[in-house]
């Protein structure tokens, strides 16, 4: 058989579905919308980890990503601080901290009632 039979073949025959690989979740990566009534428990444990520091005391003024590394005992290196800033603006941009000035983030602040 030659290569342009070969080829003919090949176009001949119905074309073969080829799946696309499964894009599911990955774990701890989605950071859901805040919205009333959910807790902290619906995040991923190393957001639940950063919440908590900025909820904690040293937090209540504001924390930055350095400061944040050192009080989750990670190493303060370029590479831990910028995964930590990332996780920071996550959560503010989905309603569970906010930035109070640029680099510095807070817990949220849910007035009691």
């Amino acid at each position: 058989m030659d290569a342009r039979a070969t080829v003919a073949e090949v176009l001949a025959e119905p074309p073969s579905v080829v799946e696309e690989p499964h894009r599911g979740l990955v774990a701890g990566s989605v950071v859901p919308h805040r919205t009333d009534g959910m807790t902290v428990s619906v995040l991923a444990p190393d957001y639940q980890q950063l919440v908590s520091v900025l909820e904690s005391e040293a937090g209540r003024e504001g924390m930055r990503c350095q400061e944040l590394a050192r009080a989750l005992g990670l190493q303060v290196v370029p590479a831990k601080v910028e995964g930590l800033r990332s996780k920071a603006k996550r959560l503010v941009e989905r309603g569970w901290a906010r930035q109070t000035r640029p680099g510095v983030f807070t817990a949220l602040v849910v007035p009691a009632g």
